[in-house]
C-alpha cells in the first residue's frame, strides 16, 4: 500500500509539475530581475520607507480592530444558537470572494460624506474617513477580518466546551469563563488568525485605492506604491514587491505547521 501511495503516475505528475511551475516561476522571475546591486540604496529611498511605515502601521491598526470585533463575532458563530446563523456566517465570508474594488465602492456608499453612515459622522462629529489614513485602516479591516473570524471560529469549534460548562457550574459568568477559560484555550488559533489578518491587510490594494485613494505619506501603502512605481520606475516596483514577498513567505513558513495540524 505504501509503495502504491508513493508512486506517482505520469498522468498526474506532469500536470502537477506544470501547476507548480506556473505558481513558482513568477516568483523566481521577480528574484532574477531584482536590482540586487542597488537594493540597499533603494530600500532607503524616502518613498519606499514612507510606504513601508504606513503599511506596517495601518495593517497593525486594522488587525487590532479585527481582534476587538472579530473574536466576539467568531464566538457568537461558534457557540450561540440563533435564527439565521448560517446567513450571518455567509455574510462574514463575503469579503473573501468579493472583488476588493467592489468592497471599496461599498465602503464609499456607507462611510462616504454622503453615505449611509458617513454623512452622519461628518455632520455630527466632523469625521471624514474616505481618502484618509483612517480610511486605509477601515478598508484593510473590511477585507482582512474574515480570515480572523474563520480561524478563531475553527479554534472554538475544536476546543472542548465542557471546560466552559464546568466553569459555569462553579459560578463563573459568561465573560469570566470566556476570559479565563476559552481565550487561553483558543490562543493559538487567535494568534494564527491575527497573523493571517495582518498579512492580508498588508497586501490589500483594491478596496484601499477605491476608498482611501493613493496619496503619498497619507494613504499610499506598499501595494499602491508598487502600482504607481510600475509606471515610473520598474526597479522600485520590484524592490517593493520583494518586501511583500519576504513578508508573505515568512508568514506561510511560520503558520504552515498550524495549517497541517488543522
Amino acid at each position: 500500500m505504501s509503495r502504491f501511495r508513493t508512486k506517482v503516475p505520469p498522468a498526474l505528475a506532469i500536470p502537477a509539475i506544470a501547476g507548480l511551475a506556473f505558481l513558482v516561476l513568477p516568483l523566481f522571475g521577480l528574484l532574477w530581475r531584482a536590482p540586487w546591486s542597488s537594493l540597499p540604496a533603494r530600500l532607503r529611498e524616502p518613498g519606499i520607507l514612507a510606504a513601508l511605515k504606513l503599511s506596517l502601521l495601518t495593517a497593525t491598526l486594522a488587525t487590532a480592530v479585527c481582534l476587538v470585533v472579530g473574536v466576539p463575532l467568531a464566538w457568537v458563530l461558534a457557540r450561540a444558537e440563533f435564527p439565521g446563523r448560517r446567513l450571518v456566517r455567509a455574510l462574514v465570508t463575503v469579503p473573501l470572494v468579493l472583488p476588493p474594488v467592489v468592497g471599496g465602492v461599498a465602503l464609499l456608499l456607507v462611510f462616504g460624506r454622503r453615505g449611509l453612515i458617513g454623512g452622519w459622522l461628518d455632520s455630527t462629529f466632523g469625521i471624514s474617513l474616505p481618502f484618509t489614513t483612517a480610511g486605509v485602516v477601515v478598508a484593510e479591516a473590511f477585507v482582512a477580518m474574515p480570515f480572523l473570524v474563520i480561524s478563531v471560529e475553527g479554534a472554538l469549534r475544536g476546543a472542548d466546551a465542557r471546560y466552559e460548562e464546568a466553569a459555569a457550574t462553579l459560578g463563573a459568568g459568561r465573560w469570566t469563563a470566556f476570559r479565563r477559560i476559552t481565550l487561553p484555550l483558543i490562543a493559538p488559533g487567535v494568534a494564527a488568525g491575527a497573523v493571517l489578518c495582518w498579512a492580508r491587510a498588508l497586501g490589500e490594494f483594491g478596496a484601499t485605492i477605491t476608498f482611501a485613494g493613493n496619496f503619498p505619506g497619507r494613504t499610499q501603502t506598499m501595494p499602491l506604491a508598487v502600482y504607481l512605481a510600475l509606471e515610473q520606475d520598474l526597479d522600485s516596483a520590484i524592490v517593493l514587491s520583494l518586501l511583500l514577498l519576504v513578508v508573505s513567505v515568512g508568514i506561510l513558513a511560520a503558520l504552515r505547521d498550524k495549517w497541517v495540524a488543522a
